[in-house]
């Protein structure tokens, strides 16, 4: 028996409270009242119990004893009294009423229910499965939406829990209610709410019949009919048969396109719908809408693919600098295509056959060959879709890379070297299923998804559809739009994609999809596997420079009014607003900053000091007084060799850089005594500290470091004493509130150690990248491209690099590699030869801090 308590009485008239069921209950006697303030005093529980009889005042004797304990949710006072939400929670019993200061109180014990002996036994599963089935029936039959209903009782899957739901919610006496709360097994309360159940269907079956019987008698629908015909007389005898020119209008336009049968028919159904109903009711405006977008949509046009490859490699190169491996693939791309256009194009012109089932991958007749009575129009049309469907087949791409690096605008350069309408939708946020196939036209306010409004935009059946930010889809309990990405971005699938709001198949073969996004982690892998990742890298500074003198300076000059004023920047000045005003892998932030510059120029000839600017020529200078302070500080080489300090390169979605490692060797005792967290870290006598924000795989990277420098102090030369005599080696990575993880920190984790231990140096214009292993073997780690250019912008001379990555050199400009020396190294024997200075620093010189 489960503990008494004493709470307040929450007297119910006309209604009972059930475990688990959330009811809103309006409560105006003093006595009430005074009940639920002594409960929002303390912990908010009251016992509601029902009352045998509907009387004002409420005593001991007219009280049920079997009741709820509920917790007051909401409140809302008002002039009659209050409104308050109330969550009954277990099922108790009063064993003595009292009256208190003008409300009642009830000691009461809550009451255990009598589950069955055997929950497994088929007898109770078919009785719960039965109940279950009969609610939901019995919920749509009172025209609740049956996804409503399921998602009510599908998210209560305890079998009493579950007849509490069913009996708070369907209609019953109070004393029937209050036999199911008192009824303490499951079993039983099952059954007895399936009895209810049942007959409250049998009575709604009951007025349905009895209603559908008196609609027979009367005839409603034949005599609205015939009203409706002679109201369609007496417009036609006046003039007034605007209604029927619309929809005549509407058949003929609809008439002319070239519909599936599936699409054809169903069309045809829905105009004779439109025909009959009224020109003002809600059902025409509804169809009507429809059969627009059907009549808008691009079934039978398309463009006349015009590849060059050769002006295509113009175009992309008049509207983008730089970006040559990614210029070069979509120039791959596009012959692929062109060739396989040419040849369709030959084979139609050759046989008069239309090969669109071998384009794709269909082995019916559908599209039988041209007959010799076929007209020279067709044999055009036929032509130029079989061209088209062969420019859509192959991989869809997807161009990944930090934001701002021209991802969507090559979709677009793409668009304009093909001759193809460009349409570009952004999934960014996207949550539900219905943004891509579209509410079913049930619901008030239905709409196609993107992919349908994306083509009655394009006006075209093979437009160059980009899907911006695949990466930023979201999943709500509405549907993942991810999922319903995937027909549309198979080619096997996407000739016959229906949308929910057209309801009939739409052929999407011939569009070319581009995808782009940020994060290709954060892409689900069935979507991943139909698209092939071209990667974008970020920019170098003299890539950026040449971009902002060749683009962004004339365009930002333009928008602020300074076009034709002969005002330029010099390649000083540029550089300092990205070195020292930007930190970004793109060029938008760049962009704004030189706005920036170019709106306060622009300021300033407004107001008449055009000697602001000497000579028209914005400066380095200038650009510092215009711009106020830096706003970025990257990471430079250090001034000095130092001992425990070497220099690392990291990689992240805004560029490369360089950071710096320290270690710290204390020697005698441990000062502190080491926690939990830092006793598991121990290496042998050592104990290890790590501070900086590490991620876990830092730290294993430091645990490894520390672990093959005491094992091989004698091969590294460091002295065996100075091992013996550490206690701790602390590692710490500066900028303490920036987190960091990853493996390529290992060697340089590694060469700070060591040097502390040996008391050599590190050399200042060496930084290193690549992860180590228990062994001192160096292995293979990315963003190799990204990190080489951050140790050059910082002033670095050599870089060392796992011997794995050497090829991926090649990606670095040429420009930056004839300034640099790599050292691709396979052991950390190798690394700290080339980063380690020859000769321990003595006594004097550490004392002295040199």
């Amino acid at each position: 028996m489960g503990q008494r308590q004493t709470l307040p009485v929450l007297p119910l008239r006309g209604t009972v409270m059930f475990p688990g069921i959330t009811a809103p209950i309006a409560a105006g006697r003093p006595g009430t009242l005074r009940a639920i303030e002594t409960a929002l005093k303390g912990d908010r529980l009251v016992f509601a119990v029902a009352q045998r009889d509907n009387t004002e005042e409420p005593a001991p004797d007219i009280l049920f004893t079997t009741g709820v304990i509920a917790r007051i949710g909401q409140v809302q006072r008002g002039l009659g009294g209050v409104q308050l939400l109330l969550q009954g929670e277990q099922r108790a019993t009063a064993l003595h009423y009292s009256e208190v200061e003008g409300y009642l109180t009830a000691v009461i014990v809550p009451a255990e229910e009598m589950m069955p002996l055997d929950l497994k036994d088929p007898a109770f599963e078919a009785l719960h499965k039965e109940a279950r089935e009969r609610a939901a029936e019995l919920g749509e039959k009172r025209g609740l939406p049956e996804e409503v209903v399921h998602q009510v009782l599908d998210s209560v899957e305890d079998a009493g829990r579950f007849a509490d739901l069913v009996a708070g919610y369907i209609e019953l006496t109070v004393p029937e209610k209050q036999g199911l709360l008192e009824t303490l097994s499951v079993e039983e309360r099952l059954r007895r709410v399936l009895v209810h159940v049942q007959r409250q269907i049998g009575l709604l079956e009951a007025q349905e019949d009895i209603k559908s019987q008196v609609q027979e008698e009367l005839g409603e629908r034949q005599r609205e009919m015939f009203l409706r015909e002679q109201l369609k007389a007496i417009q036609k005898e006046l003039g007034d048969d605007d209604s029927s020119k619309e929809i005549i209008e509407l058949r003929e336009k609809i008439s002319k396109l070239e519909l599936p049968k599936e699409a054809r028919a169903e069309v045809e159904r829905e105009l004779g719908r439109l025909e009959r109903a009224g020109r003002e009711s809600m059902e025409a405006q509804v169809i009507r809408t429809y059969l627009e977008w059907i009549a808008e949509l691009p079934w039978n046009e398309r463009s006349d693919d015009h590849l060059e490859l050769a002006r295509a490699g113009e175009i992309l190169d008049e509207d983008h600098y730089g970006l040559k491996d990614v210029k070069d693939r979509i120039l791959e791309f596009l012959a692929v295509r062109q060739l396989r256009a040419q040849q369709v194009a030959a084979e139609v012109a050759t046989t008069g056959e239309f090969p669109v089932s071998k384009l794709k991958g269909d082995t019916s007749d559908a599209n039988p060959a041209l007959n010799t009575s076929a007209s020279e129009e067709r044999q055009i049309t036929d032509t130029r879709e079989a061209k088209a469907r062969a420019m859509a087949r192959g991989p869809i791409l997807l161009f990944n890379g930090p934001p701002g690096v021209g991802k969507t605008s090559i979709a677009k350069s793409i668009a304009r070297a093909l001759g193809r309408e460009y349409v570009r939708v952004a999934l960014g946020g996207a949550r539900d299923e219905a943004d891509i196939r579209g509410h079913r036209r049930t619901y008030v306010g239905a709409m196609p998804g993107r992919i349908i409004q994306g083509m009655k935009q394009a006006g075209s059946k093979n437009p160059v559809f980009l899907l911006d930010e695949v990466d930023k889809l979201g999943q709500s309990y509405q549907g993942d739009p991810s999922s319903a990405l995937l027909e549309v971005l198979d080619p096997a699938q996407n000739d016959s994609f229906t949308d929910h709001y057209l309801g009939v198949p739409f052929d999407l073969s011939e569009v070319l999809f581009i995808a782009t996004s940020n994060f290709i982690q954060n892409i689900p892998g069935p979507l991943l596997d139909r698209m092939e990742v071209v990667d974008f890298s970020g920019y170098t500074e003299r890539e950026k420079q040449e971009i902002a003198k060749t683009y962004l300076i004339p365009r930002q000059l333009e928008e602020s009014g300074l076009a034709g004023r002969d005002l330029s920047f010099t390649d000083d000045a540029v550089m300092k607003v990205i070195s020292e005003y930007t930190r970004e892998s793109g060029v938008r932030q760049l962009e704004r900053q030189l706005g920036a510059v170019a709106r306060k120029v622009a300021r300033r000839v407004a107001m008449g000091d055009t000697g602001a600017i000497d000579d028209k020529v914005i400066s380095a200078e200038e650009v510092r007084e215009l711009l106020g302070r830096p706003k970025v500080h990257p990471e430079r080489a250090a001034e000095h060799d130092e001992v425990g300090i070497s220099t690392g390169m990291y990689y992240t979605p805004m560029g490369g850089d360089i950071m710096f490692v320290e270690a710290s060797i204390r020697r005698g005792p441990s000062r502190t005594r080491p926690s939990e967290d830092e006793e598991s870290l121990r290496v042998g006598p050592i104990s290890l500290i790590l501070t900086g924000q590490l991620g876990d795989v830092m730290k294993e990277s430091a645990r490894a470091a520390l672990t093959y420098a005491t094992n091989n102090a004698e091969l590294l030369g460091i002295p065996l004493e100075r091992v013996a005599a550490a206690s701790e080696a602390h590692i710490h990575v500066p900028a303490g509130a920036i987190p960091k993880d990853g493996p390529s920190a290992g060697i340089a984790i590694a060469t700070a150690l060591v040097s502390e231990m040996t008391n050599r140096k590190v050399r200042r214009d060496v930084s290193m990248t690549g992860e180590i292993t228990l062994r001192g073997r160096v292995l293979p780690i990315g963003g190799v491209k990204e990190k080489v250019l951050g140790a050059h912008r910082a002033g670095i001379k050599e870089v060392i690099i796992p011997k794995a990555n050497e090829a991926d050199l090649e990606d670095v400009p040429d420009e930056v590699r004839k300034q640099l020396t790599f050292h691709p190294v396979e052991t950390l024997r190798e690394v700290l030869d080339i980063a380690l200075t020859d000769a321990p620093v003595d006594a004097v010189e550490e004392l002295a801090g040199v």
